[in-house]
């Protein structure tokens, strides 16, 4: 495949959200004349090179221990609360498999539901079976929840891509290992304008409340069908796209909206809204100790990737800002030097806790699109504390994710490290990370394919290790 293919391909397709940066593009080129002049393994480092791979060694070295292997795009693993130390793990083709207590992976899906929803590119995708949340009394009541993407029905509008489901299932009596296929009650559907930034993340909070995330729609710059073409849909608190979700799935049907939530009374806005200003909250969790705190990492455009610390009617500035930097819908690739404070009805823009470059600097924390983690609370790693979080891939062209830990000082300030993996090539761990998992220990998993888009078996689990 040509080099500018590939560019085209990442800029039609957003888990690399956004256009790549004009001087990507401009070292993607470099890389497509050099490349007839090195051979061998030289072709990736000459590749690296150009686009700002290499520099000094990681401050923090972690081992991986293969879980599960041959599946296909694992983007979520949960450890249900029934105390039978089993994982359940999310895979984009729309299967939940078992991982049970012995650390086998059961053949037999726990739930299939690639029936149910639109037909994915196995090239790349977004769209699929993308989150999962066990209730927190499920060993009582055997339900759960799934987000996954089904074809457009009649009411949504014409030229939508697809819509969201939130659903409920329940486990079937009498075998703990497979769910009830026939027991789904959507819980929560809304329209999807285009195919990516589609959010996914599913995690009920410590006030038990079930708390949902959701991209602005899709394509890029929140504009477009579909989008609010004045302040996109991240601004526009009258949808439910560019948001972070609060329901109660327990005080009526299909739902009910927690009294607490920021716009109950607001009758321009959604009440079921949490938190907005988002553009792809691909990943949250909440601190399982502390502060219980929502940590949400939002996937960027052209320039940066955040981490934002999640508070009730926070806005987190998309698509007025990138990061902590000025965002221009007609330049995203340069940052204007001035931009609002304020959202459009006067709520101040609330500053993420991390940001970090596509692309330079040079040797520093970089990527295309943040993997939200966990705060991690195991016993076995030294990182006690530390949010442990990644990065899909340096770039489009091959699989080379990043590990990340970032540490709260006593001043609230976050400090970002890059963590190596032990026994890989320059200490990088060579594949594109798709997702986090914490077992009841505190314990971490990275879920991870060697593959660009959903096809193929080479997902894989592994347990972050000493």
């Amino acid at each position: 495949m040509e080099i500018p293919n590939l560019v085209t391909f990442a800029n039609r397709f957003r888990r690399l959200p956004g256009a790549i940066p004009i001087r990507t593009q401009k070292r993607l080129w470099g890389a497509a004349i050099l490349i007839p002049f090195v051979t061998g393994c030289g072709i990736l480092e000459a590749i690296l090179a150009l686009l700002g791979g290499g520099g000094p060694s990681p401050t923090i070295l972690v081992g991986l221990e293969l879980v599960a292997d041959r599946l296909v795009a694992p983007v979520g693993l949960v450890a249900p609360p029934d105390g039978s130390n089993r994982l359940f793990v999310v895979d984009q083709i729309g299967k939940v498999r078992v991982i049970d207590a012995s650390g086998n992976l059961l053949e037999k899906p726990f739930l299939d539901l690639a029936d149910r929803m639109v037909a994915i590119n196995s090239g790349f995708d977004e769209r699929g079976l993308l989150g999962l949340a066990f209730h927190p009394d499920y060993a009582d009541n055997g339900r759960f929840f799934v987000f996954y993407t089904a074809p457009r029905q009649a009411d949504i509008p014409e030229g939508f891509d697809s819509e969201s489901h939130i659903s409920e299932f329940t486990v079937l009596t009498g075998d703990a290992n497979c769910a009830d296929s026939t027991s789904e009650r959507i819980v929560l559907r809304f329209g999807k304008p285009q195919a990516n930034h589609n959010g996914g993340q599913l995690a009920f909070g410590p006030d038990g409340f079930l708390y949902i995330g959701v991209g602005d729609g899709g394509a890029a710059n929140d504009e477009g069908t579909g989008h609010n073409q004045t302040i996109g849909n991240g601004q526009d608190k009258n949808v439910l796209l560019g948001k972070i979700l609060r329901i109660d799935i327990d005080g009526a049907l299909p739902y009910a909206v927690p009294p607490s939530n920021p716009f109950v009374a607001d009758p321009a806005a959604r009440e079921e809204i949490f938190a907005w200003g988002l553009r792809n909250p691909y990943r949250f969790s909440f601190e399982a100790t502390g502060q219980n705190r929502l940590i949400a990492a939002d996937v960027g455009q052209a320039l940066f990737e955040e981490v934002n610390i999640v508070t009730l009617g926070g806005n987190y500035g998309w698509r007025i800002r990138e990061g902590l930097s000025c965002f221009d819908v007609d330049n995203p690739v340069v940052s204007p030097p001035s931009c609002d404070t304020l959202a459009a009805d006067g709520t101040p823009l609330t500053d993420p806790i991390l940001q970090y470059p596509h692309s330079e600097p040079a040797g520093g924390p970089q990527g295309s699109a943040v993997i939200g983690g966990f705060v991690y609370h195991g016993n076995t790693l030294p990182l006690v504390g530390q949010y442990i979080f990644g990065d899909y891939s340096k770039g489009p062209l091959f699989a080379d994710g990043s590990l990340f830990a970032a540490e709260e000082s006593a001043e609230g300030v976050w400090a970002l490290r890059e963590i190596g993996v032990r026994d890989r090539p320059s200490s990088r761990f060579g594949r594109f990370i798709l997702g986090f998992g914490q077992d009841a220990a505190g314990e971490l998993y990275l879920l991870s394919s060697a593959n660009l888009g959903p096809t193929g078996e080479t997902g894989q689990v592994h347990r972050i290790i000493p």
